[in-house]
């Protein structure tokens, strides 16, 4: 499992390393970190510039350079302000051959070191310029740390930024690395070991797909198993208007580990589900969890008869407008960020522009877990965990995709897993399979995709599955 962690979390961390290495030795340890990773990134034949800002950050940097070109490397510098830079590393570059220019224009490889996880978003002056130069030429970026200008502690992104395809970060990742909109700037990141004790920190977590094994007995069915132990998913989900959202909820469900899933609609939209998918029981009828609303009618009655069944309950589409008060039983709603600020009488832009604070005071004000779908899905549970999921595609941008999503995460809960549980493994092997479609695809394609993943995510490590880029 990815993990990430605060600024000030990793603050303390850093302080109990250099009482046990000296701040020098952990300075050291962090720039031969990022010299391995920049030997493998940067072709040999090529000159690096390091644009080098204040502080420790620009620190690391400068020590990696001189061990790349104690290496033979090429390696040039721009320092954002001379007076400012730091002593040592600078001393050290220099005397192992690098050349101080004032301008990265030219240079096709950059290492961006001009601001760590101290800093506060957005770029100004020459920090800003530099940013845009980069998104104009598109020269190849390793960040050090985070890229420059994001919000590191809540990928928040209010200004200028730099770009990377690369982000080398140290000790852990950072939550701007994985949250939107700043995750989308970090590239492939990696983590960098140097000595930091995280392990008793509570953490935003990213499953991957090696992570599945601690949920196989939660998911796969025993011996003893039948269908009813397996768990009963109930539907309440369609409308005449909106027919397919009630297949494709229930496809959704289907290639999840429930053993039974209920539809409960309209005389003719449940016949024509059954015609589909003959193993669904048109019938209402005790079960151990309910989706409802994707594409259903704007009622207030589908929901309060699902919540009258006191079962865990997946809250989606037309349902998220009429939530009760509160919830007294183990709820997961799943709004994009349109839905969610109607829910909490917000703008899109703002959720959109913080999503985990919006989702934090969504699932506080609920009492629920909330899966806010994005680029970068968030799962934030009453209780103050929260997940991202890394996995997807952006052709999941796809008609009917978040009622496929809706009805495996309802099979998930049916077979007893928590909300939190459920919507973070959802949203895994959603993303998941669409990444193996490739795309072009349809949501239906990814239902059908879908089972096969599950498979794997349970099988857990030793097979040749697909990662991830963060590791």
């Amino acid at each position: 499992m990815l993990t990430a962690h605060t600024v000030a979390q990793i603050r303390a961390a850093e302080e109990v390393a250099a009482d046990q290495q000296g701040w020098d030795g952990l300075m050291q340890r962090a720039a031969g970190a990022l010299a391995e990773r920049l030997l493998a990134l940067v072709p040999a034949e090529e000159t690096a510039v390091v644009l080098v800002g204040p502080g420790n950050n620009g620190g690391d940097a400068l020590f990696a350079a001189a061990h790349l070109l104690e290496r033979g490397r090429r390696v040039n510098l721009c320092l954002l302000d001379a007076s400012k830079v730091h002593t040592a590393g600078l001393a050290a570059a220099t005397a192992a051959g690098a050349r101080v220019v004032d301008r990265p224009d030219g240079h096709r490889f950059v290492v961006d070191a001009l601001f760590g996880i101290g800093a506060r978003p957005g770029l100004e002056g020459a920090a800003a310029h530099w940013a845009a130069w980069i998104e104009r030429e598109r020269p190849v970026v390793v960040a050090v740390d985070v890229p420059s200008g994001i919000g590191v502690d809540d990928g928040r992104l209010d200004g200028p930024a730099v770009r990377a395809d690369h982000t080398v970060t140290f000790g852990t990742a950072k939550y701007g690395l994985l949250l939107g909109p700043a995750a989308a700037l970090a590239g492939r990141v990696d983590v960098a070991d140097i000595g930091l004790d995280l392990s008793g920190e509570p953490a935003l977590e990213s499953l991957q797909l090696a992570d599945g094994a601690r949920f196989r007995e939660q998911i796969v069915p025993g011996a003893a198993d039948h269908k009813y132990s397996r768990g009963v998913l109930g539907i309440r989900a369609g409308s005449p208007q909106y027919a397919g959202a009630a297949h494709l909820c229930v496809a959704g469900a289907q290639a999840g580990p429930a053993g039974m899933v209920r539809f409960v609609g309209e005389p003719e939209l449940s016949r024509r589900v059954v015609d589909r998918a003959p193993e669904v029981v048109a019938a209402d009828g005790r079960v151990q969890a309910w989706v409802v609303g994707p594409g259903g009618q704007d009622s207030p009655e589908p929901l309060a008869a699902a919540l009258a069944d006191e079962v865990p309950v997946v809250v989606d589409a037309t349902a998220l407008g009429h939530l009760p008060a509160t919830f007294a039983t183990d709820a997961l709603l799943t709004p994009h960020a349109g839905e969610l600020a109607a829910m909490l009488g917000s703008d899109r832009d703002d959720v959109e522009a913080d999503p985990l604070t919006h989702a934090r005071r969504a699932a506080e004000r609920w009492s629920a877990t909330v899966l806010l779908k994005g680029p970068r899905t968030l799962v934030v549970s009453a209780d103050g965990r929260v997940r991202v999921n890394t996995s997807g595609t952006p052709w999941l941008g796809t008609a009917g995709a978040g009622d496929v999503l809706a009805g495996f995460a309802g099979s998930l809960l049916a077979r007893g897993l928590d909300a939190f549980d459920a919507g973070s493994i959802a949203a895994l092997v959603h993303g998941l399979a669409a990444e193996r479609l490739g795309g072009p695809f349809v949501a239906s394609d990814v239902a059908r995709a879908m089972p096969r993943l599950l498979q794997q995510f349970c099988a857990g490590p030793g097979q040749d599955h697909r990662t991830g880029d963060l590791t």
